[in-house]
């Protein structure tokens, strides 16, 4: 069933993106006119993060989102079988400062949230960067799907890990230079386990595995912002946070990402995953105290 399923997908991914959009505008139309998909979560996630805005304000970002999210849908299905020329023509992958950490012998993690589209963020990185460049990803729980994720994501040599497997691999990974990608936006498992920050204007908790180990292994740590330019076309900007991990705690590294992250989604609010439960827990009594 698995090459059945590659098959058909390979095949739709060979179609020119401007045919592909044509999908993606259905799709769009489907479970945003039609079913409403998470479109509760959506407009309660953006009175959240934007008290100032009016409804019709609001409006207007989920309808934009709800575009970017089909479009990246489809772009996940074109990085399939999207080759070197075109992949590297439909993005601007900033490169300079990483690979100059990278001549100084550190060890890189990068911190980023979930914005759009981190496909092709992942396979531009893995073509340019001069040493391997390691993804942390959620398996789903389709293993026909999970496997056909896998192997488009790793195609230009991305090393992709399962966060499940990730702390027995970590010895083996880390033996040699490395730059490790992490979605730190991520709802901890235990969210009194987590580092609580104000996001936007309401508490959330943090996930400590970034911070904790950038401050372990002494990383440089920096964030990358997505930028949608049009569609089919991406920038992504290297923001230097720190070059010595070590010499911050890991609630400091949590605080810089968390700014950085807030200020990329104001600068283009339609670009990240709204439809994800950002705020899903409340903080309670006996949770850790807030950091910032």
């Amino acid at each position: 069933m698995y090459y059945v399923v590659y098959g058909l997908l390979y095949a739709v991914s060979l179609l020119p993106l401007r045919v592909l959009y044509l999908i993606s505008d259905f799709a769009y139309f489907i479970i945003y006119r039609i079913t409403g998909y998470r479109k509760e979560v959506v407009m309660n996630n953006l009175a959240i993060a934007f008290p100032e805005k009016n409804l019709e304000e609001r409006k207007k970002i989920a309808k934009e989102f709800y575009l970017n999210f089909t479009d990246t849908f489809i772009e996940t299905i074109k990085m399939i079988s999207i080759g070197p020329k075109e992949l590297a023509k439909r993005g601007l992958c900033d490169t300079d400062y990483l690979n100059g950490l990278i001549d100084q012998g550190k060890n890189i993690h990068i911190m980023v949230g979930h914005q759009f589209n981190w496909e092709f963020a992942n396979l531009m990185y893995a073509r340019t960067l001069k040493i391997p460049f390691i993804g942390i990803y959620m398996p789903v729980n389709n293993k026909i799907f999970d496997r056909i994720f896998l192997k488009s994501r790793s195609r230009y040599g991305t090393i992709m890990v399962s966060a499940r497997e990730f702390s027995a691999r970590m010895p083996h990974l880390f033996k040699e230079q490395y730059v490790l990608a992490l979605a730190a936006d991520q709802n901890p498992g235990i969210p009194s386990k987590g580092y609580w920050l104000n996001f936007f204007s309401k508490p959330a908790p943090f996930v400590t595995g970034p911070g904790k180990g950038a401050v372990k292994n002494n990383t440089a740590v920096v964030y990358v912002a997505f930028h949608k330019v049009k569609r089919g076309y991406y920038s992504f900007k290297a923001v230097p946070l720190v070059e010595n991990g070590s010499d911050y705690t890991p609630e400091q590294l949590t605080v810089l990402y968390r700014n950085a992250l807030e200020e990329t989604i104001r600068n283009n609010p339609s670009n990240y995953l709204w439809s994800h439960r950002r705020w899903r827990h409340e903080w309670k009594e006996g949770y850790p105290e807030m950091i910032g």
